[in-house]
């Protein structure tokens, strides 16, 4: 039996601003920080040990991913950085205040963009402040100028299936620290969820999500480490 451990980063500077972040490279506030430290303090109590782990290429998810092997007494594991388990990219939404683009666009609007499996926000226009094509750790890849969660998760499944699947089919335990929606592609394939429900998932923020896996890769059992903070899990 496998161990996967679902961890979404800590509070951003961002989160606590409420702006579209998506791709921008924020970092953690304070309490991000100390979300980061509770879910490896945790991980250590709940005798957790990673053969492996994974990350986003955003600083958000790298330093969360640090902060809490450190704390779990693992600080040396080395860390597999992905774009493919980047946040969902939020277009033209990028930056922008969630609660005025909501009295721009209108309510039902921001919720099709943000709640919807398969309906992107209007693209990224290029050459702006958020112009992701001319970042290095894009180079020579194929990126998107928007997504939806439908298109996250075309791009987190070929790496999940290549990258972070063989370890956990050689009983290993593995840690991926990334984002909301990336982190929901990876819940939507382990617990084979339907489009309309994957969509009401909410994974919080520095909160360890434990799940046991059997020699197909189905859950077994799925957990946070920290009830006090646990959101409604995917029936197994």
């Amino acid at each position: 039996m496998s161990v996967l451990v679902l961890l979404r980063h800590g509070q951003s500077q961002w989160n606590l601003e409420n702006r579209f972040t998506g791709w921008v490279d924020v970092d953690l506030t304070a309490e991000g920080e100390a979300q980061a430290r509770s879910a490896g303090e945790q991980m250590a109590a709940a005798g957790v040990r990673f053969d492996v782990a994974f990350s986003s290429v955003l600083t958000r998810a790298n330093r969360t991913a640090h902060i809490a092997l450190q704390a779990a007494g693992q600080g040396d594991l080395p860390l597999n950085r992905d774009w493919r388990l980047n946040e969902r990219h939020y277009g033209g939404l990028t930056g922008l205040n969630k609660a005025e683009t909501a009295a721009l666009h209108g309510e039902d609007q921001v919720k099709i963009w943000r709640r919807s499996y398969d309906v992107p926000p209007p693209p990224l226009a290029p050459g702006g402040d958020y112009d992701f094509t001319v970042d290095p750790r894009y180079a020579g890849q194929d990126i998107p100028d928007t997504e939806s969660l439908k298109s996250t998760l075309d791009r987190v499944e070929p790496y999940w299936a290549t990258s972070i699947a063989p370890h956990l089919q050689a009983n290993e335990t593995v840690l991926v620290a990334a984002h909301g929606n990336s982190l929901r592609a990876i819940v939507k394939l382990l617990f084979a969820m339907p489009d309309d429900e994957i969509v009401e998932v909410e994974i919080p923020t520095g909160n360890p999500l434990l799940i046991a896996l059997d020699a197909d890769l189905k859950p077994v059992s799925a957990r946070y480490l920290d009830a006090a903070r646990a959101t409604p899990l995917p029936p197994i």
